[in-house]
């Protein structure tokens, strides 16, 4: 994703007026055509106009950070981990218990 720079922050800013000024067809162009604008109101940020492509791009790395944190804290906990042979024993199961068990992952 690439990073707003001074020059493209200033072209990015975008007044809301222009949208009631018939534009947003011009300015949702402009979006996919050029990427985020900035749309201002009484010269503050209301909202960031970007691509569904763009916005789900975000949001997978989004959610691919979460998860790296929520593995990186697991593998910092001090846990006896069970091998699947010590656990298989334990609840009394062999490999040919399984054998008809379908799993899907996903």
């Amino acid at each position: 994703m690439n990073a707003l720079n001074t020059v493209n922050l200033l072209d990015s800013i975008i007044p809301i007026s222009q949208f009631n000024k018939g534009q947003a067809n011009k300015i949702f162009s402009d979006v996919k055509k050029h990427g985020t604008k900035i749309v201002v109101k009484n010269n503050s940020p209301e909202c960031i106009l970007m691509s569904p492509q763009l916005y789900q791009q975000m949001m997978e790395e989004y959610e691919d950070a979460i998860l790296a944190a929520e593995a990186e804290k697991r593998l910092n906990q001090k846990v006896k981990y069970v091998s699947h042979d010590a656990l298989m024993k334990k609840l009394g199961l062999s490999p040919s218990d399984l054998d008809d068990v379908e799993v899907n992952l996903e």
